[in-house]
């Protein structure tokens, strides 16, 4: 199974959860081997050791000291093998698990990173995190510390019988019945504590994205004197991780009493029996030694077995909560048309190979990201740009008109958000989205870079439907500063260039100039070299935004959406801001969110929605002079003010 590859169907029941687990251990086939036989080898030196009481006893009570002797020897050669046995078991085991547990972390990681904004916007952080903590962790304990245990009990179970029937089959009948009892006991705890086990390790991930959740939003939970309220909450998935907790571990705790007083049963019953067949001829004093230890070992595996089933249940429990997501269908990308480099050459677009497959949104000194509405090639000659190339081989310059033609969407099938719409933006025009909130306006920026998919109508770039458009070509030309900061752990030139992964500092610092950020950053302690930790935590919120900023400054894309980008900065900062923007807007389509209708009047368009329906459009003087919503909301807002 490669990394982000799966068969789409959900786990139903153990047998598939067991079915992927084995999956992975396959691939470390080699080193498991290893262990199954090094393993055997312990098990079979100690019920080897065990037999050799036998001609020890035999000869202590004869007087050969010879006999007495070589069995002692024997015994400890055996004794011996099994320990450097063991101890290789153990350490084999230990880098076989953990390589079985790093393809599971990387594959789950590679496939959540595929699966649709749906599934993180419909599962809490904490829980998502939970599957690489806790689910993971039931994981490798059951690794550690069960694998080889079941495999040495099975091999010490069956070889114990075998030794058993060889010393006297009579007796063995009793013992085997013994076994049978204890097995269906294990087999009926088992199944009561499976159902617990995998509540269990559901209401620790509800738990998990709980505190995940009241943890980051502390401040708010002050502010609000909400702590009572909070406690509550938590007291009350608490319980439930308790009751689970409880339910998985009664069956389980009860399993190794009940298997030691059946072995103390068992014993008591041979040994008895065994001294009427010793004194009535039929057995010697050796054989009922060696009998009777053997006898106290059998319960000894299936008693290890209990004692692991904890480990096994609770793994089996988590390990079916990570194959689950793993299941979970990736985000649907039927789209063939890739962005590739192109030179242009006598007016016509010409594939650059050697620009392709470069992680760089630019080219060479002479290279320009887009070709402007009103350029033609002659006057761009020679120039490295941006292009799709269809799956004909036809390239299409890069220039960034985008329309949406009678576009409806809603998140799901009963509630529509958007609703019959129609607009374009040229390139290089700038295109505002104003009203109120929940009118529909972020969500038409979810649909230009395939956040979600339309249900309606399509959204049409640079004459291709994005549908067609491969979704990392497509979020490769698009520039986003979200309403919702999001600084990683890392320097500010990292985070910055995480719009570019190659960028150069100069490049840096020109896109921090742009966003107005450099004179801030150079009174950090280190400047750009100062360390980003807890999503920007020492940072104001102003400051995390000109960052985000920057970073959409520094990919040069073609096509800039910008969400609320000023929302969080003062008065002169946003305006500062605005006048680096529009040298980053020229040349580029560029669609705007922002409130502040300040923000929007130098736009080439103003589309004012409400209700998911664009009501009314116009440039900012247009829409004055009709005296409608957006006279309202500009008025209203500057009064207020």
């Amino acid at each position: 199974m490669a990394a982000g590859t799966y068969s789409g169907r959900k786990p139903e029941n153990m047998k598939r959860t067991v079915g992927y687990f084995l999956s992975y251990m396959g691939r470390h086939k080699r080193m498991l081997f290893v262990v199954a036989v090094l393993v055997s080898v312990s098990a079979l030196c100690n019920l080897l050791g065990t037999y050799m009481i036998r001609p020890v006893v035999n000869g202590l009570a004869d007087g050969n000291v010879r006999t007495l002797l070589k069995g002692v020897l024997v015994a400890a050669v055996i004794f011996a093998t099994g320990a450097l046995a063991s101890w290789g078991y153990s350490q084999t085991m230990v880098k076989a698990s953990q390589k079985i547990l790093f393809d599971i972390r990387r594959d789950l990681f590679s496939h959540i990173q595929t699966l649709p904004l749906k599934f993180f916007d419909s599962n809490g952080h904490g829980d998502i995190m939970s599957l690489f903590t806790n689910d993971i962790d039931t994981i490798s304990d059951a690794l550690n510390n069960s694998f080889a245990m079941v495999i040495q009990s099975f091999i010490q179970m069956v070889g114990t019988l075998t030794i058993l029937y060889v010393l006297n089959w009579r007796l063995s009948i009793i013992v085997t019945v013994c076994y049978g009892i204890m097995l269906w006991y294990i087999k009926f705890s088992g199944s009561r504590s499976k159902t617990y086990y995998a509540r269990q390790q559901n209401s620790l991930g509800a738990l998990n994205s709980f505190i995940e959740e009241m943890i980051s939003g502390q401040k708010v939970v002050k502010v609000f004197n909400h702590e009572d309220a909070s406690f509550q909450e938590f007291c009350e998935k608490n319980e439930a991780l308790r009751q689970a907790g409880t339910g998985a571990q009664g069956y389980v705790a009860t399993m190794v009493p009940v298997v030691v007083s059946i072995s103390y049963i068992n014993c008591a019953i041979v040994a008895v029996l065994g001294g009427l067949l010793v004194l009535q001829g039929k057995a010697d004093l050796g054989s009922l030694a060696s009998y009777l230890v053997l006898v106290r070992q059998a319960a000894l595996p299936i008693n290890q077995f209990t004692q692991q089933s904890n480990f096994l249940l609770a793994a089996l429990a988590g390990a079916e909560r990570v194959f689950q997501v793993m299941d979970l269908e990736p985000e649907v990308d039927e789209g063939k048309v890739e962005l590739v480099r192109a030179r242009i050459q006598n007016g016509k677009l010409v594939l650059c190979e050697k620009e392709n497959g470069k992680s760089t949104r630019n080219g060479e000194a002479d290279s320009k990201s887009t070709i402007d509405g009103s350029a033609t090639f002659s006057e761009v000659e020679n120039a490295v740009v941006w292009a799709w190339k269809k799956t004909d081989g036809e390239l299409v310059p890069l220039r960034g008109d985008v329309r949406f033609e009678h576009v409806d969407f809603g998140y799901d099938s009963e509630r529509m958000i958007l609703k019959d719409i129609s607009l374009y933006a040229k390139p290089g025009q700038k295109i505002a989205f104003v009203g109120s909130t929940g009118a529909g306006k972020t969500t038409i920026t979810n649909l230009i870079n395939r956040f979600y998919d339309v249900q309606g109508g399509s959204v049409v770039y640079d004459g291709l439907d994005v549908r067609e458009i491969r979704k990392e070509s497509l979020r490769h030309s698009l520039g986003i500063v979200l309403q919702d900061t999001h600084l990683f752990t890392g320097t500010v030139a990292d985070n910055i260039r995480f719009g570019k992964l190659d960028a150069t500092q100069e490049e840096i610092e020109k896109a921090a100039k742009i966003a107005n950020a450099d004179s801030f950053i150079r009174r950090l302690p280190q400047g750009y070299d100062t360390m980003v930790t807890s999503d920007g935590a020492q940072l104001s919120q102003g400051q995390r935004q000109l960052l985000a900023i920057a970073r959409a400054a520094v990919a040069d894309p073609p096509v800039l959406i910008l969400d609320e980008a000023t929302s969080s900065v003062d008065t002169r900062t946003e305006a500062l801001i605005e006048r680096g923007m529009d040298q980053l807007m020229e040349g580029r389509t560029v669609f705007v969110i922002a409130h502040r209708l300040s923000t929007v009047r130098n736009s080439n368009a103003i589309m004012v929605l409400e209700q998911g329906k664009i009501v009314e459009r116009g440039d900012h003087d247009d829409l004055l002079e009709q005296k409608g919503k957006y006279y309202q909301l500009y008025h209203g807002m500057f009064e207020l003010s």
